[in-house]
């Protein structure tokens, strides 16, 4: 018995936690983009974690480059997108990346050797992006807020049906009510 409820929590132990070691865990040394974009020669083959939001999917014979809007990162790897952006990078894959996946505005996470720079023309101006050889690519899932009190966004707190992510329902919509800039339980 001991042995069965050790195998059921070592299975829930480990669905805790679906994202890639290389996302989820920084490398030794967390090489930050000034650093690296002030002196590319002195990091190259360095390890690195970046993300952002995709910008442009550019797939050659036998790679693909994607250029990356930078944002830094929470303690997850995900981007942070309340911050502001620092600038731009450029991963290449050895895979091709279906430009229909990897779709501009998508929050990517990367990991990977520092490899260089490139040049690339944003407009007018010519920029120096520095290149990430990735081993490791995470597309994050769309984050869609969920209103557990009952206002629509609509200026109402009418009933809209199954499926919209009210849990409570109580009268006239949804529970704890709100009445006169007070919670109300019962």
């Amino acid at each position: 018995m001991k042995r069965y409820l050790l195998s059921i929590y070592l299975l829930l132990l480990s669905a805790c936690s679906n994202l890639p070691p290389a996302i989820e865990d920084p490398p030794l040394f967390d090489l930050l983009y000034s650093q690296a974009t002030q002196k590319i020669s002195q990091y190259k083959e360095a390890p690195v974690r970046w993300g952002g939001i995709i910008i442009d999917v550019e797939n050659e014979q036998n790679f693909s480059l994607v250029q990356v809007l930078y944002y830094p990162l929470n303690s997850y790897g995900r981007p942070r997108l309340d911050q502001p952006n620092k600038g731009r990078f450029i991963f290449k894959s050895a895979e091709f990346l279906d430009p229909a996946v990897y779709t501009k505005d998508t929050e990517v996470t990367v990991a990977g050797t520092l490899k260089g720079d490139i040049e690339r023309s944003v407009g007018k101006k010519i920029l120096r992006l520095p290149v990430i050889s990735a081993t490791t690519i995470h597309l994050w899932p769309v984050y869609v807020p969920v209103n557990y009190y009952g206002y629509d966004g609509y200026g109402g707190y009418g009933y809209r049906g199954f499926g919209y992510g009210y849990p409570y329902y109580g009268y006239y919509g949804y529970y704890p009510r709100y009445w006169g800039g007070y919670y109300y339980p019962y």
